[in-house]
């Protein structure tokens, strides 16, 4: 029999040992990972669900779930129509009414939309309101099964400036988006409701949009894609006094996509302006070539420089981006899927091509006016190439590995098609476009104005310490930093301003479609003349250093 003091020291020592154990520290709960309470729809659940809209800020992110979210939400409509719920809700990211109607109507329903009060049914006395739905009274009558009465919901979401129901196309930092964040809602009874023979009515009022922006009527498609996708099939989108008029055939959710637009006529004109500067590019880039040939056969000194190949090089991926471009815009949708789908590769190859070639141009020239000693490399031009060439085809190996290529459609203000080519399927393919082409340029062009600029400062100062001052030099320095630009593509740093409105984008297609001109104004001038009469000090300088690269 243990001693009394013998049961407190026991005692004591199971108060040391259990005292001495850390207690498990509480995860903080992530209520946007979607995976915690995702059926549950209590006020406590819906807005820490409605948190999300603001937290999930970037795609791809650990911290939220956008599948399940964007399911929560779209199963809550389900979730009110079930009997016996409430007939209103007013939270301030959500408003829906749920009401019982009579399927044997012989009038047509409105009901209000405006996004700060709860839906409510418009009278038949009363004005319409500006934000409404119509539901035609033939819509009763086409819902199956033989009802007297259908429960409706009518929902109107806030979702904020997160990445909940954004989809791939949206959020290119061109101004695109979902019209004042808010998604309409319709749903009646269980039933899925498609294919009716009167479409149904969604009125947005809204300001006047940008001249360079268009607005499309959308539903949420859950088939596209691993998240979902905005889809326009079944609506389609009229203008009215109040705003803008969804005309669509089926229930589930609806916004106004605010994106980016060239009505048909602009964008014939563009095509026009862009296949009249590449044809006019590609006659002169062949020009370019055969001048090179003419004078590596009869010039030295053109068998061992660097920076000729180069140019030609650069040339000659232009000439094929030009010739792909006008064989794609020329086809459209002409032909097979499989046809479409070496048309986009292979547009998008040489397109690639010519940005690495631009990059490779800014790098030569930073060796020889930036970095100047120890510039030699052997067998530089072939490693060159195995670049200039090889990185970009393994880029779309990998892209077309994807399925990302396919008919890619431009829409005009009305969602009429405008012009039709064989690019990025539309979709999840739209991740791949952003990387390998708006990513992969960026990449280059940052490089090249980098080079270029540290190029000038050299070319302004080098001059400015020389005791000897030529006629006309500052003129010269000029000319010659707007030739070295056409080979690392300023040109194509024109697209930045697009946004900007239309003159931007004629500006761009103009500039950029003549690129090829200006390479061979520049080739020519610098190789065919003499150095001595015409080539400027410092573009001779920079000759100079071309031809010791390789000593």
């Amino acid at each position: 029999m243990a001693t009394p003091r013998g049961l407190g020291s026991l005692l004591l020592l199971l108060l040391l040992l259990t005292s001495g154990q850390e207690k498990p520290t509480e995860q903080p709960r992530n209520t946007c990972l979607g995976s915690n309470n995702i059926d549950k729809y209590d006020i406590l659940n819906l807005n820490d669900k409605a948190s999300c809209f603001t937290k999930c800020r970037q795609w791809g992110s650990d911290s939220c779930n956008v599948e399940d979210l964007q399911r929560y939400w779209l199963n809550f409509e389900a979730h009110l129509v079930k009997e016996g719920l409430t007939e209103k809700v007013n939270m301030p990211f959500l408003k829906a009414l749920v009401q019982n109607l009579s399927t044997n109507t012989a009038e047509d329903l409105y009901f209000s939309l405006k996004p700060s009060q709860i839906p409510r049914q418009v009278m038949k006395d009363e004005d319409k309101p500006p934000d409404r739905v119509r539901l035609p009274k033939s819509f009763f009558r086409s819902l199956p099964g033989n009802r007297s009465e259908v429960r409706l919901a009518v929902t109107i979401l806030d979702i904020g400036s997160g990445t909940l129901f954004k989809g791939p196309q949206l959020g290119l930092g061109d101004g695109s988006g979902v019209l004042n964040n808010h998604l309409v809602g319709l749903s009646v009874g269980q039933m899925r409701v498609t294919k009716l023979a009167e479409p149904l009515e969604i009125v947005f009022s809204h300001q006047r949009p940008p001249a360079n922006m268009t607005l499309t009527c959308v539903f949420w498609d859950v088939t596209k894609g691993p998240t979902g996708d905005w889809a326009s099939e079944g609506c389609s989108t009229e203008v009215v006094p109040e705003g803008t008029m969804c005309c669509c055939d089926h229930l589930t959710f609806f916004a106004l996509l605010l994106r980016p637009t060239l009505d048909q006529s602009t964008v014939h004109i563009l095509t026009r302006i862009s296949q009249a500067g590449c044809g006019v590019s590609m006659i002169f880039l062949a020009f370019t070539t055969i001048l090179y040939a003419v004078l590596r056969l009869s010039r030295q000194r053109f068998q061992s420089e660097d920076a000729p190949k180069i140019h030609v090089a650069l040339g000659g991926s232009l000439f094929l981006l030009n010739l792909a471009f006008l064989v794609n815009v020329g086809s459209g949708s002409k032909g097979s899927d499989a046809a479409c789908w070496a048309r986009g590769a292979v547009f998008h190859y040489f397109l690639l091509c010519a940005f690495t070639w631009m990059g490779l141009e800014a790098f030569h020239l930073y060796l020889l006016a930036v970095r100047v000693f120890n510039t030699y490399f052997g067998h530089y031009f072939l490693k060159l190439s195995l670049v200039g060439w090889g990185l970009p085809a393994l880029i779309v190996i990998g892209t077309g590995s994807a399925n990302s290529y396919g008919l890619y459609t431009i829409r005009d203000r009305e969602n009429r098609t405008s012009l039709e080519l064989c690019w990025f399927r539309e979709g999840t393919a739209m991740y791949a476009l952003y990387i390998t082409v708006h990513g992969y340029f960026l990449v280059t062009f940052l490089f090249g104005m980098v080079v270029l600029a540290l190029v000038a400062w050299k070319i302004f100062t080098l001059s400015g310490a020389t005791a000897v001052k030529e006629r006309g030099q500052n003129r010269k320095k000029v000319l010659t930093i707007l030739g070295l630009s056409s080979l690392v593509g300023v040109t194509w740093g024109l697209a930045i301003f697009t946004p900007l409105g239309l003159s931007t984008v004629y500006i761009f297609a103009l500039f950029n479609s003549l690129q090829g001109v200006f390479i061979c104004c520049w080739f020519t001038i610098l190789y065919l003349p003499s150095q001595s009469t015409t080539v400027s000090s410092s573009t001779a300088r920079l000759d100079q250093a071309h031809s010791a690269s390789q000593e």
